[in-house]
């Protein structure tokens, strides 16, 4: 298997991920593809000016695993006290035929030697239920963040 970085030409591949990921956490429904027509919109311009960056996993050139990664604008923190970025892990995805070979591990290794060398110190992420046990093996751990949903 190889490893690629993501390209403006991977939108369609990193939409279907982000679907499927939220899928096989119990979404389901029009939101997805109300979220993925949306999700694109966003998508696109970020591509192309590398805010939004990452990796894929091929097998034979067919894509079968890939990770999102972001440098997001943070104040300065007790976590990071001297940086006002963070970095964000997004849209881990393994194809079903593919989990359990390590093919995550090595690209959430890969985001932190990325993050690593954009000088970014702190991470963060948001877990499904699938994914929590390998993020805390590799050393990540729950915050005090807390959500809502506010009606509009």
């Amino acid at each position: 298997m190889e490893i690629r970085e993501l390209s403006e030409n991977d939108i369609e591949l990193v939409c279907r991920h982000r679907e499927e990921m939220f899928r096989d956490a119990g979404r389901t429904g029009d939101v997805l593809q109300t979220m993925t027509r949306h999700f694109r919109d966003w998508l696109r311009p970020r591509l192309i000016d590398h805010s939004y960056f990452g990796f894929v996993v091929c097998d034979k050139g067919q894509p079968v695993a890939g990770i999102g990664l972001m440098l997001i604008d943070w104040p300065p923190h007790p976590s990071h006290p001297t940086t006002s970025k963070r970095g964000y892990v997004l849209n881990v995805y393994v194809e079903p035929g593919y989990r359990s070979r390590g093919l995550a591990r090595e690209l959430m290794q890969l985001a932190d030697a990325e993050f690593g060398k954009r000088g970014i110190q702190f991470a963060i992420l948001h877990a499904t239920e699938m994914g929590r046990g390998l993020y805390a093996e590799l050393g990540w751990s729950g915050t005090t963040e807390m959500s809502k949903v506010i009606p509009i």
